[in-house]
């Protein structure tokens, strides 16, 4: 693989992008085909049901989540591993507080179409897909998050696409979660990349949750797109799956300029009533080379403080490898399949 090794981390090593080989079946391998078999028609079903069906119905978020777990459940993804920072085995009835609620934010890793299903099956949040040239976001449904784990990475928004901010989202849904995914693309979970500057548009008061997710066979992350046939056969080829969900302590965007102090000249106010709109329009409209401005010390700090801690909720590493050399990668990689 040397002609890949531009695509590994000059700094650690390593190569997010390139796909978890399977263990051989060997002598099982009668029994994974058994098992393939006979999951695939019944998680075919129970994905068609829900999203033709059962996503329409009135049956309360309970009810989706319920049809959520058993779609996990065919698969074997039965067994979650749950750290919460601060809080012990045991006690996390009484700490509520450090869980993503109403009007907070989720920070996810992104590194298979079950990250979607399982954040849907716990938060019930909306799901928002994040660029690296914006720092607006773009509200996806489920589905749609589910399919962009197997999609090429975009680095601009696609033509058409509604862009809004978090702090919008939130003020017109405040009794949702907000899940991010701010890699902007699946991994192979083993690094983590340069964020998209989207965070940077929620609101000062509302808690930011990094969130690591993992995976046990690793080899149902997505990193390379267009891979439906492998996913689904490490999925359903295996007895069992298990899930690792790290929750770090929530953090605030520190970022964002004060509120100026109080005037008491009338001219004064008028004049900055008339900057604060000229602002707000500038940023309704911010896209593409817009955002590509220089971020500041603070914004800095909190994309830093999101992703030091998702790096070390999964135990690994950042990578200075982003979308842009995704892509390059991809094309390498189809390539030398052809």
């Amino acid at each position: 693989m040397e002609k890949f090794s531009q695509f590994r981390d000059r700094g650690s090593g390593i190569a997010p992008f390139f796909p978890v080989s399977t263990q051989p079946a060997g002598i099982k391998l009668p029994f994974h085909i058994f098992l393939f078999v006979i999951r695939l028609p019944l998680l075919i079903t129970a994905i068609l049901t829900y999203f033709l069906i059962l996503r329409w119905l009135p049956i309360g978020s309970a009810g989706k989540k319920a049809s959520l777990w058993s779609i996990l459940a065919i698969p074997g993804i039965w067994w979650i591993d749950l750290q919460i920072d601060g809080v012990r085995k045991g006690s996390l009835a009484k700490q509520a507080a450090r869980l993503p609620g109403p009007s907070s934010i989720i920070a996810s890793s992104s590194t298979s179409p079950i990250d979607a299903l399982y954040l849907a099956a716990i938060f019930d949040p909306l799901f928002t897909a994040s660029y690296p040239s914006t720092r607006l976001v773009h509200r996806i449904s489920l589905f749609q998050a589910i399919v962009r784990a197997f999609a090429k990475p975009r680095v601009h928004p696609p033509p058409g696409a509604q862009l809004v901010d978090l702090e919008t989202l939130l003020r017109e849904h405040p009794k949702r979660v907000i899940a991010v995914f701010p890699e902007c693309t699946t991994t192979n979970g083993r690094g983590i990349l340069p964020f998209s500057p989207s965070l940077l548009t929620a609101p000062r008061n509302a808690k930011i949750f990094p969130l690591s997710l993992r995976y046990t066979p690793a080899d149902i992350t997505t990193p390379v797109p267009g891979s439906y046939f492998g996913f689904l056969w490490n999925l359903l080829s295996k007895p069992t799956h298990c899930i690792r969900v790290r929750i770090a302590e929530s953090v605030y965007n520190t970022s964002q300029d004060p509120l100026p102090p109080a005037k008491n000249s009338y001219a004064t106010n008028y004049l900055d009533t008339l900057q604060a709109e000229d602002r707000a329009s500038s940023s309704d409209t911010l896209t593409g080379s817009d955002s590509g401005a220089e971020l500041t010390s603070e914004e800095r700090n909190l994309l830093d403080k999101v992703g030091e801690a998702l790096a070390r909720l999964g135990r690994v590493k950042r990578v200075a490898l982003g979308v842009r050399e995704k892509n390059d990668f991809v094309k390498a990689w189809s390539k030398l399949r052809r």
